[in-house]
This record gives structure tokens, sequence and C-alpha cells, in this order.
């Protein structure tokens, strides 16, 4: 069995697509003709009547819920261990009294998944974050008595107002008590305007590149400014995409805190853990970032010992033309094998290190037999 684990990697299980079939507004699954292929529309930027078919959301293939294309991918990349997720956008879009229900039945069904592969599967879980800061807490508590549950996934809007939220106060406790990490993730992305007014003629490329890195540094500042590691010491956040930019701009969000005389002023910092002490401790960061670069960079602000692999799969599928995507297209998908040229790049010569990303950190960590 590789010891390669894959921790950034999602699934929308069937009772979550036949939830999204069922909806008229964003987020939603509808077939535009002439093509006969079903799409996933999960931003509100891409619910435009005008836009062409092949440009609104993205193909849903087989690989997006049948967990047996996960386990086929894995092989065939020679990863043995993921653990799965529900992909944004989770379930923030849904009434509160309809999202605990939702939670268990759709956590339910991911565990059973990963039931049906023991020992290759693990899952974070997702939580009924619009139904409020006690629905979540027992939700939490529920996960406890899963196997496979390692965490949660969270998007950076929390229960609406941010990870910043002092309602998630209860959540994150009751998380750092159960020593489950939250996986955070962005979805949210920038307002439309900061990508200029010919954005529509770029794809997804700016929202997914530049507008969820920044979501997510954005995100984890906020949560540095109110005080949110110093309350919570035992919460671990692994944040996808190698942390956004935070890795590359953390001694200037350092810089600004200790020149900004209205913080300072308050007090609410007198006693706070600085930036890198929060990044060596209580952050972990994942390997999608697909440079060396970019590596080093995760690995000197967390620790070699704190990046974990993932391919985020089934996203970034290759391409089969200029239009389509197509998960089926190709044996070896690029955007994995990118990402495993990056990791042998950067830590060139150092096996152990490599070997640790790749698959040791998650184990150890995530605590997976």
């Amino acid at each position: 069995m590789s010891k390669i684990v894959d921790i950034h990697t999602h699934v929308y299980p069937p009772a979550y697509v036949e939830l999204l079939k069922s909806r008229t507004t964003v987020p939603y699954i509808r077939v535009f003709p002439p093509s006969p292929t079903a799409r996933l529309i999960i931003l509100p930027g891409e619910d435009d009547a005008s836009t062409p078919s092949t440009s609104r959301g993205r193909p849903l293939g087989a690989e997006y819920f049948d967990i047996s294309l996960k386990i086929s991918f894995m092989d065939t990349h020679g990863i043995g261990i993921s653990v799965i997720s529900l992909a944004n956008p989770w379930l923030d879009f849904l009434p509160p009294s309809e999202a605990a229900e939702a939670a268990a039945a759709i956590n339910d069904d991911i565990d059973a998944m990963c039931n049906s592969y023991p020992g290759r599967l693990y899952a974070f879980a997702t939580l009924p974050v619009s139904a409020g800061q006690e629905a979540c807490v027992a939700e939490v508590r529920r996960l406890a008595g899963m196997r496979w549950v390692r965490g949660v996934v969270l998007g950076t809007g929390g229960m609406g107002s941010g990870m910043d939220d002092p309602r998630l106060d209860d959540v994150y406790t009751a998380l750092g008590e159960m020593d489950l990490p939250v996986f955070l993730h962005p979805h949210y992305g920038l307002p439309a305007e900061a990508y200029g007014p010919r954005a529509d003629e770029y794809g997804h490329v700016l929202p997914l590149a530049m507008g969820f890195p920044m979501e997510t540094t954005i995100s984890v500042a906020r949560m540095l400014l109110s005080s949110v590691f110093d309350r919570h010491t035992q919460l671990t956040l692994l944040l996808a995409h190698s942390g956004g930019t935070l890795p590359f701009l953390a001694g200037r969000l350092e810089s600004c805190i200790l020149h900004d005389a209205h913080l300072q002023g308050t007090g609410k910092l007198r006693n706070r853990r600085d930036v890198w002490d929060v990044l060596k401790t209580n952050i972990l960061l994942d390997a999608v970032v697909y440079s060396a670069l970019g590596l080093r960079a995760a690995a000197e602000a967390s620790g070699a010992d704190r990046v974990l692999f993932g391919t985020d799969h089934p996203f970034f599928p290759p391409l089969t033309n200029e239009d389509e995507e197509d998960g089926g297209g190709e044996p070896q998908w690029l955007s994995v094998t990118t990402n495993y040229a990056a990791i042998d790049a950067a830590f060139a010569g150092d096996k152990a290190k490599s070997a640790a990303v790749l698959g040791g950190n998650a184990v150890r960590l995530l605590k997976l037999a």
C-alpha cells in the first residue's frame, strides 16, 4: 500500500447531488441545451443566461459522486489514503430548519462511503452552519462516534459573518476538545468588480487563481486580529491552497499589527501570540500550490512537518477540448503530477521531508491507521 495521503479531495454524495438538482437558485445542477451534460453552478457569477453554456459552472461527471471512481483515481496516481470532504458550497445555503438534518444525513453518507473501503478513505465532516452554534456543537459531539471522521470542513463564511464571528467560540471549543481540525476552504472569492470589466473573457482563472487564495488569507487574518487563536489554543486549521498568500504576507501582517495605533490603543491584542507562533502551532497547510517556490514558502512558514499533500480531485481534470472538461479523458491528471513534481523539486535531496509531505505528516497529524 502506498503511503501517499490525499487530504484535499472532494465528493458530492448522491443525496447532495439530488438536493442541488431540486434547486432553482445558486447552487444548483442543470442541463443547458443543446449540451446534454449536467453542469454544476456554485458561484453567483456563473448564473447568467447570457453566458455560453460551456462557461457556466463546470460539467458534473460521475467522478464527483461515484466513490469507486475516487478509488480508481487514487490507484492511477499511487495514492494510498484519501481524506474526503464535501466540496463547496457545503450546506451554507440551507434554511436553518433544514441544516441539522441534512448535515447528519450527509455525514452518515460519507462515513458509509469510507466504510466501504476500510483504511483507504477517511473524512472531514460538514456542519449545519446556518442552524447556529448549538446545532453545530451537537453535530461535532456526534462526529466523535464516527470511525472514519478526522475533522470538519468549513467555508470562510462560518455561520454567515466570517470565521472571526464570536458565535463560533463554542464550536471552536468543542472542536479543540475533540481534537478535530478544521479544513478551511474558500468559496466566496472577491467581489466581481475586483477582477475588472473584462473578467468574463478570462473564464474561471481570476476567481480560482486569485480570488480563492485571497479569500483564505483575509479570513485567517481576521481570526488573528480577533484573537481567536489566543482564546482557542487547541484549535487546528488546515488551510486549502497552501494558505493562500498567508505564508508570503505573514511578516507584513505582523508588522502592520505592531504599527497600528488603533489596535494598540484598544488593548485587545496586548497578550496576543504573534502570527509566526500561530502559523507553526495552530496552522497546517496543504500542498495544493503547484510550484516548488510556493511549497518552500509554506514549509518555511509553518514547518515542513505541517504541510500535507492534496489533489483537489475531482476539480481541475484534464481538458478534452477548449470548452469541455472530462475527468476520464486521460489516466494521469496534470493537476496531480504537477504537485508531485513541485514536492520533488522543493525538497530535492531530502527524501524524508518529501515522504512526510506526501503522506507521513497526514498519518501522524490526522491519526490515520
